[in-house]
């Protein structure tokens, strides 16, 4: 091993994938500078010394910073964003291994063989040294610490290491086995120590070697590192990188570094108020930044503050502050905040109290920095407007629905222990999973890994064993679960596309460069500094294809698809009709890129001045909405409005100017060709005969519109699926193969089909 002296580094967190693998990405540079491949083990020095292994840093490595986990930041006694110097060190394989396993483990209904096998499995050829703490995740994230190595130093688990457990007994002796990493198991009590009866690694220098040879003074003990990373780590976070960064500079800074606030001459914030959707990931980040920290984390839940009996949820309220202020440091995280703090106009007498006190609380905060508040909520218009001012939430964060970057590290946390087959593709999936939240994710792969585990249940034992997860169960899992962010709206991705529409090329063409064209193209827009059309207005008669346009154009670009029929979006009461396209849009750009597809238009967007409405103003109203969020609009260009009419002349002239439904695309009757080719689209996976002439179909259709053209097709199809039955009776569905549409079946559905515009 190269014995270069040591580089100082910065901390960073780990990629998604690498939690608790125990490894250490470098930088070219400090890797050359060491002398290191690929696979070789380093020491980081912090306020304790881990091992690591080493891996390239990638893309996410810069230059002066090392990526290492939570686990392995832990075993170093350091933050992100701390210094540490990382140095080669010399490892030997080990013939044995002792972990000190959880108290509460003993009573889990799980053989001890079975934890032997999952920590020999998921630590082969990991770098460890005695003292240090690992997670396994197999067994439900419990930490688990190394009490004693043979040979003593760093070592790595091999194949034929033994690997023990050692924990409390109910009669308080402990019991220890042990297993290598095949799973054979050995004689309990075969390890140096054994007969000691007490816990490896407590000052037994017999097991471990001579005095100080593992880098710890002799007599040294070393403590096991404080456990914070049993629940949330920065690495469990995906797609919220800088989110994440916004909280922890609110956060850990006056935590970690108050006087940087007195040098400033300035206070440290006192809260921060994470908004957003459901299951963005709020409570999450709140959780991890805790673990992260040295501080004391108070969870409060909004409701349980809440009591029946006068001046008591106020007092909750100040014992909750009074708790932070003695376990300080602290966080105080009130997740749904907005149920406790919501605008005191709209509350009664209890709630208005509960604001106020909170709201005294906060202003009462030591300007040391050493507690602070974090509110979560998806709620954010309702709280009270005094919580959100400078002094008391002094940030807002928007936790939004993660874009398909943010959608690939999501899937690297929740697939990283998963067993996945080959086919699997993780960016195809984040490609296809528009609207999608943290949550929305978790719950995808869980029932891509369920729908793997019915599939192998239904085979043999062997199969459940090596089971793993298929791009079909994928499939499967995403035709089940849909975005939680638009539930209240059909959100789609159509399979349909351009070759699915027969003829208007001109309208296809016209659409392509209003909707695809600044969805693919978006540095060259910014590149001419040029805003790309807000809204797009199909017009033309009847049955023409409007509808069929709007769904293809959003299947070749690959995005969600919202169609709303235009009165769907009335309501009798007064404000919800205007409350309902506000949702509408504020759900759409969580959802973006989409498109959001207004069918008949005309029936909420009828023009003002003429005289249209029931005499309420409710169309006025919806109208006016309209007007307001389309203007919102034109400053995303990953939101498109489509809308459809039949009576562009009925439509609100204020909607067709320029910034708003701007481009007008005309979808006309088809002509010959275009009749043609509507007979081709819809006739391609028919069984149909030779003799059919697309071309005389075509002629004689003349003033059919592409909806009358499909009628056709589908009545050709029934008369020559009626023949087949007359003929076999009962027995028709084994002459399945003898269906076959004439062209004298499509003659007959001419004549019975006839078009509506002569």
């Amino acid at each position: 091993m190269n014995e270069t002296a040591g580089v100082s580094l910065t901390v960073r967190a780990a990629e998604k994938r690498d939690a608790g693998r125990g490894i250490a990405r470098l930088p070219e540079p400090a890797r050359k500078r060491l002398g290191l491949l690929s696979g070789d083990t380093v020491r980081i020095d912090g306020e304790r010394s881990a091992v690591a292994k080493v891996w390239p840093g990638g893309p996410d490595a810069q230059d002066g910073s090392v990526l290492i986990d939570a686990d392995t930041r832990a075993n170093a006694g350091v933050k992100v964003g701390d210094a540490v110097t990382v140095s080669p060190v010399e490892v030997a394989d080990a013939d044995r291994v002792v972990f000190g396993a959880p108290a509460r483990l003993a009573s889990v209904d799980v053989s001890r063989e079975v934890v032997e096998r999952a920590l020999a499995r998921d630590l082969r050829d990991r770098p460890i040294s005695r003292g240090e703490a690992v997670h396994v995740e197999r067994l439900g994230g419990l930490r688990f610490v190394v009490r004693e190595t043979r040979p003593s130093g760093t070592v790595r688990v091999t194949t034929g290491t033994d690997v023990s457990v050692d924990y409390e007994e109910e009669d308080g002796e402990p019991n220890r086995t042990g297993s290598d990493v095949d799973g054979n198991r050995k004689d309990p009590g075969t390890g140096s120590g054994a007969e000691s009866g007490g816990r490896s690694g407590t000052g037994s220098e017999a097991a471990d070697g001579p005095p100080g040879t593992d880098g710890h003074p002799a007599g040294d003990d070393p403590a096991p590192p404080a456990d914070h990373t049993a629940g949330a780590t920065y690495e469990d976070i995906g797609g919220l990188d800088e989110e994440l960064e916004l909280v922890r500079e609110t956060i850990e800074l006056p935590l970690s570094e108050p006087e940087v606030f007195t040098r400033l001459g300035v206070d440290p914030p006192k809260g921060v108020l994470l908004y957003g959707p459901p299951g963005t990931g709020k409570t999450l980040i709140a959780r991890a930044v805790a673990n992260e920290v040295d501080a004391t984390f108070i969870t409060v839940d909004g409701p349980e503050i809440m009591s029946k009996y006068k001046g008591e949820s106020e007092e909750r309220l100040r014992d909750v502050f009074e708790r932070a202020s003695e376990d300080a440091p602290a966080i105080v995280f009130f997740d749904e905040i907005d149920s406790i703090a919501g605008k005191r106009d709209d509350g009664g007498d209890v709630e208005n109290r509960v604001v106020g006190q909170l709201l005294s609380l906060m202003d009462g905060l030591d300007a040391r920095g050493d507690v602070i508040v974090i509110g979560a909520t998806n709620r954010v218009d309702s709280l009270d407007p005094a919580l959100r001012r400078g002094g008391r939430f002094d940030r807002e964060i928007e936790i939004g629905v993660p874009g398909e970057a943010g959608r690939r590290q999501i899937l690297d946390v929740h697939t990283r222990r998963m067993p996945l087959a080959d086919d699997v593709d993780l960016d195809r999936i984040a490609s296809r999973t528009h609207g999608f939240v943290g949550a929305d994710i978790e719950g995808l792969t869980q029932e891509a890994a369920m729908t793997a585990l019915r599939r192998a249940r239904e085979s043999d034992a062997r199969a459940l064993a090596e089971v793993t997860v298929t791009r079909g169960d994928f499939e499967a899992a995403h035709a089940a679960v849909e975005p939680s962010a638009m539930r209240e709206y059909v959100a789609e991705q159509p399979t349909t596309d351009f070759s699915d529409v027969g003829g208007l090329d001109g309208a296809k063409e016209k659409l392509e460069r209003a909707v695809s064209w600044p969805l693919t193209y978006g540095p060259l827009f910014d590149a001419a500094n040029a805003d790309p059309p807000t809204g797009v207005l199909l017009h033309g008669p009847p049955g023409t294809g409007k509808t069929l346009l709007a769904r293809a154009i959003a299947g070749e670009s690959g995005v969600n698809f919202i169609q709303v029929a235009g009165p769907e979006l009335l309501d009798r009461y007064v404000g919800e009709s205007e409350k309902a396209v506000r949702d509408l849009f504020d759900r759409a750009r969580q959802a973006a890129p989409v498109i959001v597809f207004f069918d008949e238009i005309d029936a909420i967007a009828a023009d003002r001045d003429g005289g249209g409405g029931d005499g309420s103003g409710v169309g006025e109203r919806v109208v006016s909405q309209l007007l307001t969020e389309l203007d919102r609009a034109s400053d995303n260009p990953n939101l498109v409005v489509l809308a459809a009419t039949n009576r562009r002349a009925a439509i609100d002239p204020a909607l067709l100017r320029p910034g708003r439904l701007e481009t007008h695309v005309e979808v006309p009757e088809p002509d010959r060709d275009a009749r043609r080719a509507v007979f081709a689209v819809h006739t391609r996976e028919k069984p149909v005969a030779d003799d059919v002439d697309l071309g005389r179909l075509a002629d004689e259709t003349d003033g059919y519109s592409g909806a009358e053209i499909a009628a056709v097709c589908r009545e050709a199809a029934m008369t020559a699926i009626e023949r087949v039955a007359d003929e076999h009776g009962e027995a028709a569905n084994d002459h399945a193969d003898e269906v076959g549409i004439t062209g004298d079946d499509f003659t007959a559905a001419i004549e019975s089909v006839s078009a509506s515009r002569p």
